[in-house]
């Protein structure tokens, strides 16, 4: 639990990364951040659909509407949240000479996306009314 308070302080304090071990080539800081920038992307697509899906499909059922768009919106809140903490693992894992963090996130974010997208289908082939 300390290692993730520890990571959760570097958020607000990433300068304090360099505190820790060597420099990193910075090509490899720089594709961390692009990695970063593109977990950003996949995060507001997903808000940018949470709220296509609450305001563009008003004859959808309420609670299909409402199910579907906070599923996209807690998405899109945890992609960005586990963004920022994926970049500080690999910074922090590169600076010590480590292997890289892995991680389960994308394999549960490719599911839930996936039941998002499966409700979808069903909703289009059965119609709004449910």
């Amino acid at each position: 639990m300390s290692n993730f308070v520890q990571s959760l302080r570097l958020w607000f304090a990433p300068e304090r990364i360099s505190e820790e071990g060597d420099t990193p080539d910075y090509r490899f800081s720089l594709a961390n951040e692009r990695t970063f920038l593109a977990w950003l992307r996949t995060a507001l697509a997903l808000i940018g659909g949470g709220f296509a899906v609450d305001q563009f499909l008003p004859d959808l059922r309420w609670g299909w509407r409402i199910g579907l768009a906070l599923a996209l919106l807690v998405a899109g809140v945890l992609c960005s949240l586990r963004a920022l903490n994926h970049w500080v693992r690999c910074e922090r894992a590169m600076r010590r000479g480590e292997d890289l963090p892995t991680s389960r996130f994308p394999t549960l974010l490719s599911l839930a996306v996936a039941v998002v997208a499966l409700a979808m289908v069903v909703i289009v082939l059965f119609g709004w009314e449910g």
